[in-house]
């Protein structure tokens, strides 16, 4: 759930103070106390730890919350207010934008950062996802959500299609041929191709050069065919029964995984846990995973790790936060949590390639996902409002025509719904 609009052109102009940041004085020899907050699962516990154990100046506090709009929305509120933030802040992909154009609030890690965390230590479009329009490097990258296709092996076997990753990779080498596979498995068996439209739609509107803002911060939703394309697309789909009409992440949808309700699942790298937990031990070996995904790939997640002027620590937050996003600590991260690397050398670490998922049969899934990741191109530009249209625009829009709203007036609430929210 995304976090609601905040003012903060207030702030522009005013320094940092940092009442709440952190404390200790770098300056007197004594302890130097930084905070970190981050939301739902960075898999920092143990990192963090070992962070104050090889700088024993330096004491950290995690502050840690469990849901990401709630995170954000506070996020937004201490930036209003000046004061409050943590040292080191994570930013989520989808609310990226509500900060990348307020620079002004944060320190520049260009200027502050350490000098081994250089901008080609990351994916060229992870690192540009993070940095300003006037420059401004304001996020080293954490975890990236690279696109694959997981599947049911029994579903498509039962409908006639191929299963193996292998021979099945023609049917998700495009969306054409995605949704023309879908029309098959509908006529054959009668059941869902995908859980939602809106699921869909994300993936295909995240491979787009630009996303619902253009490069000038005007909204483009309408003046970007390519959207519309879509939409028509992946709308005639879920009219031909290819959409469960599942919303993600709800219990419906958890319970859908168990029950077969759908066929095929777009999935980012994280994703594969979700898959795991929900689908359940009963349909262990039912599930696999294919680096086929249509349009060639794309990113699905994502965060950062900013450093807010309010820091009375700036360097010191630096540190820590390069410390963490380095490929040796990423690479823990992502056997902790399975939060894919975004690090260059980390995607070629043996460590990370030769990962695997029983659950997903023997699949080299570090390796699969690390090359899913060298697919995308170049950073999507999200301005400021992307994330809230895709929220409550787009996906509220795609529920109500899959519950019977026509796809054309679909489209004019999407686009109404959007022009409200960029104002």
């Amino acid at each position: 759930m995304l976090a609601g609009a905040i003012a903060l052109a207030a702030v522009a102009g005013l320094a940092a103070c940092g009442e709440e940041g952190s404390s200790g004085d770098p300056g007197d020899g004594g302890q130097i106390e930084l905070t970190i907050g981050t939301f739902t699962e960075f898999g920092y516990e143990d990192l963090l730890t070992q962070y104050q154990d090889l700088h024993p100046n330096i004491t950290i506090t995690h502050h840690k919350t469990g849901e990401g709009g709630a995170y954000h929305q506070q996020l937004l509120t201490k930036l209003a207010a000046n004061s409050g933030l943590e040292d080191v802040v994570a930013i989520e992909e989808a609310h990226l934008p509500d900060v990348i154009d307020k620079p002004q609030l944060f320190n520049d890690l260009a200027d502050i950062g350490p000098a081994d965390a250089k901008p080609d230590r990351w994916l060229d479009w992870k690192y540009q996802s993070g940095v300003a329009k006037d420059g401004t490097w304001i996020g080293y990258g954490t975890d990236i959500g690279p696109l694959a296709m997981c599947y049911r092996k029994d579903l498509l076997e039962a409908a006639g299609l191929p299963a193996d990753p292998e021979s099945v990779k023609p049917l998700f080498e495009s969306w054409d041929s995605y949704f023309a596979a879908g029309d098959t498995y509908v006529e054959k068996t009668g059941k869902a191709w995908f859980d939602s439209t809106s699921q869909i739609f994300n993936a295909m509107q995240n491979q787009l050069e630009t996303g619902y803002i253009d490069k000038d911060d005007k909204l483009a939703i309408e003046s970007n065919p390519d959207i519309k394309e879509n939409w028509d697309q992946v709308t005639e789909a879920g009219n031909n029964g290819q959409t469960a009409k599942l919303v993600a992440f709800s219990p419906e949808w958890n319970t859908g995984f168990k029950q077969g309700a759908f066929a095929t699942k777009t999935c980012p790298s994280w994703m594969l846990g979700v898959v795991k937990e929900q689908a359940g031990a009963a349909n262990a070996g039912k599930w696999a995973v294919t680096d086929a995904f249509p349009g060639g790939g794309g990113n699905w997640g994502g965060s950062f790790l900013a450093v807010p002027k309010q820091s009375q620590h700036p360097k010191e937050a630096a540190e820590l936060a390069a410390w963490l996003t380095a490929p040796e600590q990423q690479i823990k991260a992502f056997q902790k949590t399975g939060n894919f690397p975004s690090q260059v050398e980390a995607l070629s670490s043996p460590e990370l390639l030769n990962t695997t998922n029983d659950y997903f049969g023997d699949v080299k899934v570090g390796e699969l996902f690390a090359a899913q990741a060298q697919k995308v191109g170049q950073a999507q530009y999200k301005g400021p409002g992307d994330g809230k249209i895709q929220e409550n625009a787009t996906k509220t829009a795609l529920q109500a025509v899959e519950q019977g709203k026509s796809p054309e007036d679909g489209w004019d609430q999407a686009v109404e719904a959007a022009k409200r929210i960029v104002g």
